[in-house]
Formats: structure tokens, C-alpha cells, sequence
């Protein structure tokens, strides 16, 4: 989801474990050459759904964490290569807490259908979410760090 934490707590948790990270929104942005909502806007939901799959199965990553857009699960394709060199985690937050986080809605670059309401999409993800996870996080009430450890000790125990 949107707000969830995710490229904040990647990036920190690639300079805890001495990973690299790949932010995927950003890799998008860089090479289309323009911002996510902007992209949006111009192709349409659909089509950025495919651009996104398209990229995500570009990554061939080692050592690397990944920071995905919150809607790269809706590919069943890019959600199976991630999974088939990695750890799938998912970063739990709920709905009143990702509305509290969630400032730039209108320019964040958020997939969402016309008129569907956020709730509505929390609930949407969230089966998704949970198909595909490894590892589910809750960082509900958590620090950047306490989440990091939380994945970490997560992830070593899923590793054993």
C-alpha cells in the first residue's frame, strides 16, 4: 500500500544487511523519463500495470532488496520472479494508519480505479498482499529500526 513504509524502511534495511536496493517506482520513473503520476495520467492504469510487470521481470537482482510499487502484486508474473530468487515480504499497516500517512494521494502515483475509495483498495491489495508473501510484518506502532528488525529476524527464521 501506498504510505506502508516500504522505500523508507528498503533502503535502511539494504544498509543494515550491506544489500543493494532497487526501489521499483523509481527505476520506472528513471526510465520513462517522468514521474509515476504523470505516467499514470498519461497511459492509463492498465497500460502502467503492464510497463510495471514489464520492468519487475527486467530486475535481476542478487543480494539485493527490492522495493516494490504497492501495485505490483495484481502480476501474477512479476510477483513469481520475485519470489523466485527472494523473500516476499509483506509490510502490515492498517487502513487508519496508511490514511494518516498518506498526504499526497492526488500525486503519489497510486494505481487506483476512478472511483474506487481507498478502503476499497486497502481491501483489494490486501488478499493480494497475503497471497504472495513469505513473510507478513506488522509495523503497526513500530519504529523504521523496530520494523527492520522485525523483517530481519523474520527473514533469517524463513532462511533456516
Amino acid at each position: 500500500m501506498p504510505a506502508a513504509g516500504k522505500s523508507t524502511v528498503g533502503v535502511l534495511l539494504a544498509k543494515v544487511l550491506n544489500k543493494h536496493f532497487v526501489d521499483t517506482d523509481i527505476y520506472i520513473q528513471q526510465e520513462e523519463n517522468k514521474p509515476l503520476q504523470e505516467l499514470l495520467d498519461e497511459v492509463g492504469h492498465d497500460e502502467f500495470r503492464r510497463l510495471e510487470q514489464d520492468y519487475v521481470l527486467q530486475l535481476r537482482c542478487c543480494n539485493t532488496v527490492i522495493a516494490t510499487g504497492g501495485s505490483v502484486p495484481y502480476s501474477e508474473k512479476a510477483m513469481e520472479h520475485l519470489k523466485a530468487d527472494g523473500v516476499v515480504v509483506y509490510l502490515y499497516l492498517p487502513i487508519d494508519e496508511i490514511k494518516r500517512r498518506l498526504t499526497n494521494f492526488s500525486t503519489r502515483g497510486v494505481v487506483i480505479d476512478k472511483g474506487q475509495s481507498l478502503d476499497e483498495l486497502y481491501n483489494q491489495r490486501a488478499v493480494l498482499y497475503d497471497k504472495y508473501a513469505d513473510i507478513k510484518v506488522d509495523a503497526t506502532g513500530l519504529s523504521h529500526e523496530q520494523t527492520i528488525d522485525a523483517i530481519a529476524e523474520s527473514v533469517s527464521k524463513e532462511n533456516e
